[in-house]
């Protein structure tokens, strides 16, 4: 299986996926939209995930890369690819799909709990997280569900937290991917959004303990081993 993805700056890469990847044997391309590198045709590959990052969807002043990969993104949804975003990734596919992006009334930050949806029962996703789960945020934008996705989980902070699409495009507002190294790159460059405000945590209490890291690994290697039993 050919895999290719998409970082946006040079501190969101995709660290845990690329343990699951590697060990499973799939082709790895990547795209650095930070180096102005090109992207690939959309027919060479099989699955595209998409990474975080701290721009917006709507930052195309500033980031010219973004009109070329929202075109790409739409491009692999419209043909049949597999399809998954993280964080501002997640932010694109719904717009892909036509739904509102915009700013979340909380930053949110750090470990909170997410509530699987009574819907996620009746999608490929089916027992590849618990009902109730602690993971790792870091955003302030977030979206509507587009039309014909399922609503997959909540926050307090957050009402729409993930959604899939055809059982193929997966969009996820937090992080499962995040290791206590890339973590530690999340607060070392993206610090200054560390606000105190009431779901925002501070680096120690984000760090301290790495257990917290397995487990949201462990929770994204089931998510991967679901999507690739559709390809099967």
């Amino acid at each position: 299986m050919k895999v290719h993805y998409i970082q946006h700056v040079p501190f969101e890469g995709l660290s845990s996926i690329e343990y699951y990847m590697t060990r499973h044997g799939h082709d790895m391309s990547s795209t650095h939209l930070y180096r102005n590198e090109k992207l690939p045709s959309v027919n060479e590959i099989d699955w595209l995930i998409i990474m975080g990052g701290p721009m917006g969807i709507y930052d195309e002043d500033k980031y010219n890369w973004l009109k070329v990969e929202k075109e790409y993104i739409k491009s692999a949804i419209d043909i049949g690819k597999t399809v998954i975003g993280i964080c501002l990734g997640a932010q694109l596919i719904a717009d892909a799909l036509g739904a509102r992006v915009y700013k979340n009334k909380y930053r949110e930050i750090g470990w909170f709990n997410i509530s699987l949806t009574s819907e996620a029962d009746d999608t490929i996703l089916s027992g590849a997280l618990p009902v109730n789960t602690e993971v790792f945020h870091w955003h302030g934008d977030t979206f509507d569900i587009p039309e014909g996705a399922i609503s997959l989980a909540r926050s307090d902070a957050c009402k729409n937290q993930a959604f899939i699409f055809d059982n193929r495009i997966v969009a996820f507002q937090f992080h499962l991917e995040t290791t206590f190294g890339s973590a530690t790159a999340l607060i070392e460059n993206c610090g200054d959004e560390l606000d105190d405000s009431e779901y925002v945590q501070t680096a120690h209490e984000m760090l301290a303990n790495q257990q917290k890291f397995t487990d949201i690994n462990h929770a994204m290697f089931s998510v991967l081993n679901a999507l690739e039993s559709r390809n099967t």
